[in-house]
């Protein structure tokens, strides 16, 4: 796409909003479309864009390989690839001497900044106030003015989730997103609670184990799961993240793809292994000099919380002895996931978009939810009810990408998109 300026009359082919991993994605895979003309529209600067920027812990890596990157699976030959990203940075023998196929996270959210600055379709800074449809066209408004598309690639991302007694807390209590801007003030107080089970809270009760004696606070972990789930990694289960699989999933009853849904967390919020056992060992080898403030409560659900003169009073119920007990601690992260909203910006549109009986988007198989049935709007994860736990993940983002454009582009495939690629058959025949 060649650039263009702001103000004019023609519309364009599409307007993505929210430049998260998949919508760059996107936005690097239809850069070299001639025949594609879109505009995507970022409410962040782009010096203030990062992905995740409150994980982005030292040392701390994905739990998808480097293939798994903006373009590679849809075109192995592109120039926004993560490999061509290490070599021009300089760093590809050291990337090949290193031998792990997974980049650290600080990497990967620079490697997403260095490909977004090379899109002539990007523009960061520009906040959608609203979208209306008229005469054909969506208009999507922005402080800067209104622009024109006949179609649009919601990718707005899912923003952090608090559960209900968690909400509105005084004092500096916060979800694990701000981890990082706050971890210096959890360090100096003289407990510290984790609550979550995914592997953001592991990464955090592991990053503040490390420091216990240095700093002497106690340290828990709260987490309403039976026990401490890995993430399941197996090459057979890795086959559910497949074309096959979302087409199993998606022409399920919606009950039963609910139901499903709620069974298979773990294969999508899991921890990593590795990290289980380094938290292990970390015990293991502080516990040798005496025993180490840090409490592992499982079965553990959050009920209430209290908060007087600086400390906050958790209200906690072991689910399987059915018991109720308190918790006091100084410091609260709530490493508690990542929930879509839909945005509010989208009301003057909600008669064009197809909604379950939940409120939630009926995602048609070609991830498009408009009630016109011409592939008006695509959503980027927003679809894990209708399409399964394949949704938030980074592997599968380019195939998705894939079936988007070949639908942008009235049919025609300019990135092949896979059909079968699983050796194992998951319904009926």
């Amino acid at each position: 796409m060649s650039e263009r300026p702001e103000a004019t009359q023609r519309p364009y082919d599409f307007i993505a909003i929210g430049l998260g991993p998949f919508n760059l994605g996107l936005a690097c895979l239809t850069e070299p479309l001639a025949e594609l003309d879109g505009l995507f529209l970022e409410s962040r600067t782009a010096a203030d864009w990062a992905w995740h920027p409150g994980m982005l812990l030292e040392g701390t890596h994905l739990q998808t390989p480097f293939m798994s990157d903006l373009v590679t699976l849809a075109d192995p030959t592109s120039p926004y690839s993560f490999l061509n990203y290490v070599k021009q940075s300089g760093r590809m023998y050291s990337f090949y001497i290193r031998e792990n196929f997974y980049p650290l996270r600080e990497e990967f959210s620079d490697y997403c900044r260095w490909a977004a600055a090379q899109l002539s379709s990007v523009r960061f800074g520009r906040t959608v106030r609203s979208v209306e449809y008229a005469d054909g066209l969506y208009a999507v408004r922005t402080d800067d003015g209104v622009h024109h598309a006949r179609r649009l690639v919601l990718g707005t991302g899912t923003p952090p989730y608090l559960p209900e007694p968690a909400r509105d807390l005084p004092g500096d209590a916060a979800h694990n997103s701000r981890y990082l801007e706050l971890r210096d003030g959890l360090r100096r107080k003289k407990s510290v609670t984790v609550v979550g089970s995914g592997q953001s809270a592991a990464e955090i009760f592991h990053d503040l184990l490390q420091d216990i004696d240095t700093h002497g606070y106690a340290l828990n972990w709260v987490t309403r799961s039976p026990r401490f789930f890995p993430l399941e990694y197996t090459k057979l289960t890795l086959e559910m993240t497949s074309p096959e699989y979302i087409d199993y999933f998606h022409a399920l009853p919606p009950a039963v793809r609910d139901r499903l849904g709620a069974a298979q967390k773990h294969l999508y919020k899991g921890i990593n292994a590795d990290l289980i056992d380094a938290i292990f060992d970390l015990l293991y080898v502080k516990n040798r000099r005496g025993p180490v403030p840090a409490r592992l409560l499982t079965n553990t659900a959050l009920t209430a919380v209290g908060y007087d003169e600086g400390t906050y009073t958790l209200g906690l119920r072991q689910q399987e002895q059915g018991r109720d007990f308190t918790l006091d601690t100084e410091g609260l992260v709530l490493a508690t996931g990542y929930r879509y909203r839909v945005p509010g910006f989208l009301a003057p549109v909600r008669d064009r978009i197809r909604w379950d009986d939940q409120g939630r988007y009926d995602v048609r198989r070609d991830y498009s939810i408009d009630t016109a049935g011409t592939g008006e709007i695509f959503v980027q994860n927003a679809e894990l009810h209708t399409h399964g736990f394949a949704a938030p993940d980074l592997g599968m983002a380019a195939y998705r990408n894939s079936c988007i454009v070949r639908e942008l582009l009235g049919g025609r495939e300019v990135y092949p998109v896979e059909k079968s690629i699983a050796f194992q058959e998951f319904g009926a025949a």
